[in-house]
C-alpha cells in the first residue's frame, strides 16, 4: 500500500485496529434532521471521543471548526432525498480535487446492491476507487438500504460487503444484523456497523454494537442512535468502552447509567 494511503488509513483506525466514526452526514439526503438542525452544536461535545467524523463538504464548511476537528471522512454521493422517487438513484456528488483540497482522510459513498440503481452506484463506487488509487485515499463503501430495511439480513449484507471490497473499497460500512460473523468472514477488508434506525433503549444499542465487535468488525459509525439519545455523551464514552476496551455491554451500560446520574 502506497505511504499516503496507509498514512490517511492510520489516522481513521486507530493503533489497536478499532474505530469510532461519527456521521453527521444524514442532512444530505433527509435535510435538517432532528437533533442535527444545528450540526456543530450537535457534534461539538461528541467530538474528543469521535476518531473521526463523517460528514459533507457543505457542512464540513461552514459548521465544523478547521483547528477543532478530527479526521474527515467526506460524504462523496448524493442527488436524491427523501420526498424524491428513488433514495438509490444517487450520482458523485464531489470531486477528489475537493477532498485533497478539504485534507480528507477518505471518501464515503453508498452503494444500492439490489436496487434498480445498483449497476449506476456500484459503477460511482469504481470510479472513486480509481481516482482515490491516484490520489492515496481510501474510500469507505456504504452498503445503503434506502427504506427497504428487510433487506438488512446476513445474506444480504455479506453480498452487498464482498461486492464493495471486490471493486476495491478499503473499509465497508454495513448495518449489524443477525449472524453477523458470516458479513465479516465474506468480506476482505475491514467492516465497520452502522447504526440504522434508533432502538428503544441504550442497552439495545450497547448490545448490537458489542455482539458486532465479537463478531470480527472493527468499530461503528453511528449517528442517530448517539445524538438523538437524550444522553449522548456519556453514550459515546460507554460504545468507546466496548470498541477500544473491549468492555461488555453490561458494564458499558452501568459506565453509561453512572455518566447520566453526574451530569445531572
Amino acid at each position: 500500500m502506497d505511504w499516503g494511503m496507509a498514512n490517511r488509513l492510520a489516522q481513521l483506525i486507530q493503533s489497536n485496529g478499532r474505530c469510532v466514526f461519527m456521521p453527521i452526514d444524514h442532512g444530505y439526503f433527509q435535510g435538517p434532521t432532528t437533533r442535527l438542525e444545528n450540526p456543530w452544536r450537535t457534534l461539538e461535545p461528541l467530538l474528543p471521543y469521535s476518531d473521526a467524523v463523517f460528514v459533507t463538504r457543505g457542512v464540513l464548511r461552514s459548521s465544523i471548526d478547521p483547528v477543532a476537528s478530527k479526521p474527515i471522512v467526506l460524504r462523496m454521493s448524493g442527488g436524491t432525498s427523501m420526498v424524491g422517487g428513488d433514495l438509490a438513484n444517487e450520482g458523485i456528488t464531489t470531486s477528489m480535487e475537493e477532498a485533497i483540497r478539504l485534507n480528507a482522510s477518505a471518501v464515503g459513498i453508498s452503494v444500492f446492491i439490489g436496487s434498480d440503481y445498483e449497476r449506476q452506484t456500484l459503477l460511482n463506487l469504481s470510479t472513486l476507487v480509481n481516482e482515490g488509487e491516484k490520489y492515496g485515499i481510501p474510500v469507505m463503501a456504504v452498503t445503503a438500504v434506502g427504506r427497504e430495511m428487510e433487506k438488512r439480513d446476513a445474506r444480504y449484507l455479506a453480498l452487498c460487503s464482498r461486492i464493495c471490497a471486490e471493486l476495491g473499497a478499503k473499509v465497508v460500512k454495513t448495518y449489524w444484523c443477525e449472524d453477523f460473523e458470516k458479513v465479516v468472514e465474506g468480506c476482505p477488508v475491514p467492516v465497520i456497523m452502522a447504526g440504522g434506525p434508533r432502538v428503544d433503549t441504550e442497552l439495545e444499542v450497547l448490545q448490537f454494537v458489542s455482539d458486532g465487535m465479537i463478531r470480527g468488525a472493527i468499530g461503528v459509525n453511528l449517528g442517530r442512535n448517539i445524538w438523538q439519545n437524550d444522553n449522548p455523551v456519556p453514550l459515546i464514552r460507554a460504545i468507546r468502552q466496548i470498541v477500544h476496551e473491549d468492555v461488555s455491554a453490561e458494564d458499558a451500560h452501568d459506565f453509561f447509567e453512572t455518566l447520566k446520574s453526574n451530569q445531572t
